[in-house]
């Protein structure tokens, strides 16, 4: 049986720190995994995209999921990735997360082939129908074939082990779509969003939550803008959502992801090691230049002390204009709908 509790609030998809022989460093992600749950995130989700799980054995991903289970405890609910390369492989990965008393897996449409919308569907169907734990769908169609609304709403209808979905698009209209379709015939199915860049506003529309790399870095900012937005608070909520875009953009758009992300978690004080794709001396200059870009933005909002020479003064966010218009785009349409 599924649970009756829908997955809900901010899950984060967390980097894996490794040794110098690039191995997993064990105590090193048992002290991060304490660290973001005291810091107040909801959840932990495992070999996601930021966790580079295609870059792990499958025996490492397991082993990642293992350390965070028994670290966790059972003090937050864990959402572990579970994509592996065939169907076979994925659900014997769904058993032994089901074993370690995972909530939910997440897994991935079909990648590297691109798939119809049939394909698709009887890839998660046969899944479902042989999971012994929940399954979340996971839409990232700028890696995998992306899953359209029809397809969430049949499985939604003939799977209750698929019990919601992470959407990575960054499309707000497809979400709206989804939830309209789906939260009518099944009102415990999740919504998370996975762009932080649009938390606020799908929140506004909606979301139960997201799986936000951000969270991996400043996990006090993205839980307080979760319950900003949630309790109605929309003036401090869109401030601080100005505040996280200017730092996601830095991370995301100045070094090939997630290196721009591992650089900001270790200036929050761990030793992530280097990530297991070999980086040329140019790539490693331009993330020494984020570095510092990184901590001046975590020093103005107190987690850091600011780099040797200071900080120049830093230019507003460009994107601030374009998620105000997205907001209040938003508030505006809830409100004639007589919803805000």
């Amino acid at each position: 049986m599924t649970s009756d509790t829908r997955l809900r609030g901010i899950f984060t998809p967390n980097l894996v720190p490794l040794t110098g022989s690039g191995d997993i460093n064990e105590p090193e992600l048992r002290r991060y995994t304490d660290w973001l749950i005291e810091r107040g995130v909801h959840g932990l989700y495992p070999n996601g995209s930021t966790g580079e799980f295609t870059r792990f054995t499958p025996a490492e991903r397991r082993r990642i999921v293992a350390i965070m289970a028994d670290q966790a405890a059972g003090r937050v609910p864990i959402l572990a990735g579970a994509a592996e390369a065939n169907v076979k492989e994925t659900i014997a990965a769904c058993e032994y997360y089901a074993s370690l008393g995972v909530r939910a897996v997440a897994i991935v449409s079909p990648f590297y082939y691109k798939l119809s919308p049939p394909a698709v569907y009887a890839y998660f169907r046969e899944i479902a129908d042989h999971s012994p734990i929940d399954i979340t769908l996971y839409n990232i169609p700028m890696f995998a074939s992306p899953i359209d609304v029809p397809t969430v709403v049949r499985l939604a209808e003939e799977c209750p082990r698929v019990v919601g979905i992470k959407d990575s698009s960054g499309d707000i209209s497809h979400m709206i779509r989804m939830i309209r379709a789906v939260r009518p015939q099944r009102p415990d199915f999740s919504f998370l969003t996975g762009w932080e860049a649009a938390m606020m506003p799908m929140l506004l529309v909606g979301c139960d939550g997201g799986t936000h790399a951000t969270s991996g870095v400043v996990p006090e900012v993205t839980r307080k803008l979760f319950d900003l937005t949630t309790s109605g608070q929309l003036d401090e909520a869109r401030a601080l959502q100005y505040e996280l875009i200017e730092l996601f953009d830095a991370m995301i758009y100045s070094a090939d992801f997630p290196e721009g992300f591992r650089a900001a978690v270790r200036l929050r004080g761990f030793d992530t090691g280097a990530g297991r794709q070999p980086l040329s001396t140019g790539q490693q200059v331009e993330i020494d230049v984020l570095s510092d870009r990184l901590q001046c933005i975590l020093a103005a909002a107190g987690f850091t002390d600011e780099p040797v020479g200071g900080c120049a003064a830093c230019a507003d966010s460009p994107a601030a204009a374009e998620v105000d218009k997205i907001v209040s785009g938003v508030v505006s349409e809830l409100k004639r709908r007589g919803l805000a």
